[in-house]
């Protein structure tokens, strides 16, 4: 039987339409099963305590709980990697920070691209870095540290967990002229672990474990930052000490969904991570964290994918300039 033209011309088009509706449904209806939240690091460290602490309260949000999933190994790019090739149906999203969606990316050869593999949901959190050291460090400041590296060369050892805390130890090494042995880490915890036990002389990272300081399990000698910590006004910064190259470096965190993520999913995700991150009880845990949340202003995608690429400005130019290399 022929159709007339109209009638033919409306099926047709129907038909043309019909693959697009179940991705327009599943859309509306997102989610509705689990999500999974990639976290490129192990249990017990700075990430994971930060990606535990937002999928707990997202959950109110969408629905559905939000499942942790910790994938260690070379400084994050193994985990990162998966996310990278997860379906991009917005139900694995990647908790990532500035080392591995963006100083991985001239460090390694990757299967991905740090940069365009990913759509931006939202950046979360800065934080300022301090250094830490063991509690048997006879050195009681930094100047009679950088006098007791000195006179020991080689023979102390720093822990290193992301590329940007690399480039922190070179650089440190190249501005007091002193030699120190860096130690990879698959993580920060056992890093950490190691640190508290005497395994290791140094460690830079976040002001998460200020209370390992207080407890008097480590030390801390200084804040690689141009600000005090409102949490520990004690620690003076790099730049107060005379060290002004070191005073510029701050981290962040953020969430990131495999590219082609539909916006509208991203939208999802980004409105129960805002909400998320206006909660009071979580906005307290943030702070005693000594972490800093973006303003709200800058919680959107188009904020997170500017800030990508001026990190890349700023960090990029420096791994290639020290020869920093995977090994």
């Amino acid at each position: 039987m022929k159709l007339p033209r109209r009638t033919f011309l409306k099926f047709a088009g129907a038909s043309i339409a019909a693959p697009a509706l179940p991705r327009v449904a599943t859309a509306q209806d997102y989610p509705t099963r689990p999500i999974t939240m990639i976290v490129p690091y192990p249990p017990g460290g700075s990430t994971d305590v930060i990606g535990r602490l937002l999928a707990e309260r997202m959950r109110r949000s969408l629905g559905q709980p939000i499942i942790i999933e910790n994938v260690s190994g070379a400084n994050g790019s193994i985990g990162t990697g998966r996310a990278a090739r997860a379906r991009p149906d917005g139900y694995a999203i990647c908790l990532g920070l500035s080392s591995t969606h963006v100083q991985n990316g001239a460090f390694y050869s990757l299967s991905y691209d740090v940069v365009n593999d990913f759509e931006p949901i939202v950046p979360l959190v800065t934080t300022p870095l301090v250094l830490f050291a063991r509690k048997t460090m006879p050195a009681k400041d930094l100047n009679e540290l950088i006098a007791w590296l000195k006179a020991n060369p080689h023979k102390a050892s720093a822990g290193i967990v992301t590329v940007g805390i690399q480039v922190i130890a070179t650089l440190f090494q190249q501005e007091t002229g002193t030699h120190f042995a860096l130690v990879p880490y698959r993580g920060t915890a056992p890093a950490v672990q190691d640190l508290v036990a005497g395994q290791i002389d140094l460690f830079v990272e976040t002001p998460v474990q200020l209370p390992l300081v207080r407890a008097g399990s480590i030390k801390a000698y200084a804040v690689i930052g141009d600000t005090r910590l409102a949490k520990a006004p004690d620690i003076p910064t790099m730049g107060e000490l005379g060290l002004s190259a070191l005073s510029f470096f701050s981290g962040w965190y953020a969430l990131f969904a495999p590219r082609g993520t539909p916006r509208d999913i991203i939208g999802k995700i980004n409105a129960a991570a805002v909400e998320a991150l206006a909660d009071p009880a979580v906005q307290s845990r943030i702070v005693d964290l000594g972490l800093d949340i973006f303003p709200r202003e800058r919680q959107t995608p188009e904020a997170l994918g500017a800030l990508v690429k001026s990190t890349a400005e700023k960090w990029w130019p420096l791994i290639k300039e020290f020869g920093i290399r995977a090994e």
